[in-house]
């Protein structure tokens, strides 16, 4: 089964200190095993370019740019990519526009969008509740994956 792994989750598998580190992991071990498939977009890895360089005292990782290429190169070694195509954008206006959504929350439109485009419908995230708001799609956290019997 495909899922969208959101960028909140995706770094995480990479990044060993993280306190999530050991769940994330655990959780994508467990959809692998299932024979499940987590894929990006490179809406993920620009979001995680942006984190990674972001300073410490707001919120980032405070990395350079070279830094954050090289793990940007582990997460694309590890999940495959969804393409940019051109219906992207049109469902991520009528999403917006729908769902009256506003600041950041415009980027979690988007990673709906491209997954309606792609057929994709399960979204593993650690942040479920931006994304509740929009039909058709299974929010997943971590945790969830490592409670299923």
């Amino acid at each position: 089964m495909p899922y969208l792994g959101d960028t909140n989750t995706v770094f995480r598998r990479v990044f060993q200190s993280d306190p999530l580190y050991p769940q994330v992991k655990a959780a994508l071990d467990t959809l692998l095993l299932q024979g499940d498939v987590l894929y990006i977009t490179p809406q993920v890895l620009v979001e995680f370019q942006a984190l990674a360089t972001r300073p410490l005292a707001a919120n980032g990782l405070g990395m350079t740019a070279a830094e954050a290429s090289a793990w940007a190169a582990q997460i694309e070694a590890l999940f495959p990519l969804l393409p940019e195509t051109p219906d992207i954008y049109p469902r991520w206006r009528a999403l917006v526009d729908a769902h009256d959504v506003r600041g950041r929350q415009v980027y979690d439109a988007r990673l709906v969008a491209v997954m309606e485009a792609h057929g994709v419908n399960r979204l593993l995230t650690l942040n479920p509740t931006h994304f509740r708001r929009f039909g058709g799609i299974t929010v997943v956290e971590p945790g969830d994956l490592l409670a299923a019997p």
